[in-house]
């Protein structure tokens, strides 16, 4: 499994969500590692990883993962996860023994009746345009317009996500082997189990974005259903990725949460409303993007196939 270790201190796991790596993390990065050891893995399948040879599930990924940190002598160690990720800590810490504390950002499986297709057919079509579009990406999630549309469903304000950052998630999501496998199960295979309040000792937070248009907020209470023993923390003027919209606030949070300390919400979130006001993205940056991207479907479309005549 690929990874990467940084820092010093305690350990803490970061774990991405489907069709990420461990880049995805990069937002956050160089700041966790002033106070943790952080090992940032890329799951099977993703990144620099090879797939499993089997199914590819929430559950085998949780196998391959404790696998994992066996191997290194780090069972027990802090968890965060995102997206699908948040999901798989979760399983983790469900378990028992694999897992410390742990921080669950805006987990999926948590979705019901319409919520399901709507997840599942959402996000393939805007992999498939993704895929499709590999060729003109350094232009597209450099551009600030372009790079609006293709992160309106994951980010509350998609403009400000870092170009380079932008680029190797996008890299990521068109060359994952088993995304498509993956994003179906986790869509339509097994629902996630939850487990009895008491059970789980050690602290778990769960946090979700105000604005998240992949798992949507309605969905909070559900997890806490299922995991009765977790507290939840919300992300104002914040999406999918609150390591993206928020990057401070999120670094805030997983080193309270992780450092054996109780501490309160209003401390984490107390810089949010003294931040610079939201830049929105310039109408000509928006008339650019959307002509790069029209222009770049007709180029797709019209391009004969390598060996035409």
């Amino acid at each position: 499994m690929n990874y990467i270790r940084r820092g010093a201190g305690k350990p803490l796991l970061l774990l991405h969500g489907i069709g990420g790596s461990w880049r995805s993390w990069q937002t956050i990065l160089d700041d966790l590692v002033k106070e943790r050891e952080v090992i940032a893995i890329d799951l099977p399948g993703f990144g620099n990883t090879p797939p499993l040879p089997g199914p590819v599930t929430i559950g085998t990924l949780a196998d391959a993962v404790t696998a994992f940190l066996t191997a290194q002598n780090l069972l027990g160690i802090d968890a965060v996860g995102s997206s699908m990720g948040a999901r798989l800590v979760l399983e983790l810490a469900r378990r028992g023994g694999v897992l410390g504390t742990v921080v669950s950002l805006n987990p999926g499986g948590f979705w019901r009746g319409w919520e399901i297709p709507v997840f599942y057919h959402s996000v393939a079509v805007s992999t498939k345009l993704v895929r499709a579009l590999q060729p003109a990406m350094p232009f597209l999630t450099g551009n600030a317009g372009t790079r609006t549309l293709l992160f309106a469903q994951f980010s509350a304000h998609p403009w400000q996500v870092p170009a380079p950052v932008a680029l190797d998630e996008m890299r990521s999501f068109a060359h994952s082997p088993s995304f498509d496998e993956l994003l179906w199960n986790l869509a339509y295979g097994e629902e996630q189990q939850g487990v009895p309040k008491g059970i789980i000792t050690s602290p778990l937070v769960i946090g979700w974005g105000r604005q998240d248009r992949v798992c949507f907020p309605r969905q909070a209470p559900r997890a806490l259903e299922k995991f009765p023993d977790a507290s939840l923390y919300w992300f104002e003027q914040c999406g999918h990725f609150p390591q993206w919209d928020q990057p401070a606030e999120t670094t805030r949070l997983i080193l309270a949460a992780t450092s054996g300390q109780s501490f309160l919400d209003a401390d984490i979130a107390r810089h949010a409303g003294a931040a610079a006001p939201t830049k929105r993205v310039s109408p000509v940056a928006m008339a650019a993007g959307v002509a790069g991207l029209v222009l770049g479907g007709i180029w797709l479309l019209t391009r004969k196939p390598a060996g035409a005549a």
